[in-house]
């Protein structure tokens, strides 16, 4: 299994070059069952990311361009009124797709953003009063320039809660920029990529992620650092539970890529920035941009052995 894990990564690697660690964070994110915010400036890969996991995982996808003027109606979908046959039918928004790619998602204004926090949660969106289920799987990768950059809208505390991991990218080092500066563009590349995983196959891989042994041992080493958040002065507010059981299903989804059963300490340190950073904020921090560098200051404070 690992090896068809790491086939995958590989796939994703010919496009988003140099990246390895944040390509399996974003697999181990979908492996979750989670939704993936991707930070960065623009021009970095992240909708290249997107488009390539679509492709190896071969799942239905849609791109929504978030801009100051975008409706709900043109992400859920909206009721038109038929006249022939004199009533009203409900036309499919781009949100009904397996994998999603909410681009410049802090672009939009707080009343569009918050059409994806029933589909993000609850895999359904509700339309006149009627319930409609999403695809499974359904996953949702969000782009978001720094929020220092004009014309952005901070994503609320709540938003950000409901994404699983945020990664950033960064620049490329100076191997992989020579390849990009010398070679066709990526999107040429994403269109010779093959199927890696497929759906079937993809389902079995996220029931058996939830398989993964957790000891009660490890169970006391998360809850040290779900603690740690809550009771030291450094942060607004700790953990919430979901950020808590966030963790947990992160760790098991690294140990499984890892070809294990059970999560050990280390599954928790790969995957604790991605998963905590996005939902702390440092008491002294007066801007909108979430601390950095926050887990490691949990994994110098927290023992793995209590």
């Amino acid at each position: 299994m690992r090896q068809v894990i790491q086939n995958t990564v590989d796939q994703v690697g010919l496009v988003v070059l140099g990246k390895e660690q944040q390509i399996k964070l974003a697999i181990a994110c979908l492996l979750s069952g989670g939704h993936l915010l991707i930070e960065d400036m623009p021009g970095m890969g992240k909708t290249t990311l997107a488009h390539a996991l679509a492709k190896v995982f071969n799942l239905s996808y849609n791109r929504i361009q978030f801009t100051s003027d975008i409706l709900p109606a043109d992400i859920i979908g909206a009721s038109i009124f038929n006249k022939d046959k004199g009533q009203f039918e409900f036309h499919e928004g781009p949100i009904f797709n397996q994998l999603v790619l909410a681009d410049e998602i802090n672009r939009t204004t707080p009343k569009s953003q918050s059409a994806l926090l029933e589909a993000m949660e609850e895999r359904q969106v509700t339309v006149d009063g009627n319930s409609r289920a999403l695809p499974d799987p359904f996953f949702v990768i969000a782009t978001q320039n720094p929020s220092t950059q004009a014309g952005t809208f901070p994503l609320p505390e709540s938003q950000l809660d409901r994404f699983l991991m945020r990664i950033e990218l960064g620049y490329p080092d100076p191997v992989a920029e020579r390849i990009l500066l010398q070679e066709q563009d990526r999107r040429i590349v994403i269109a010779t990529l093959t199927t890696s995983i497929n759906l079937i196959k993809l389902r079995e891989l996220q029931s058996l992620c939830k398989q993964v042994k957790v000891s009660e041992a490890l169970l006391d080493y998360i809850q040290r650092i779900i603690a740690y958040t809550r009771e030291t002065s450094d942060f607004i507010h700790g953990l919430s539970p979901r950020g808590g059981m966030a963790l947990v299903s992160s760790a098991k989804s690294w140990a499984f890529m890892d070809d294990r059963t059970y999560v050990v300490p280390e599954d928790v340190q790969a995957v604790l920035s991605a998963v905590i950073e996005h939902r702390l904020r440092e008491s002294a921090d007066f801007t909108d941009r979430v601390g950095t560098a926050l887990s490691q200051r949990l994994l110098s404070h927290v023992d793995v052995i209590g």
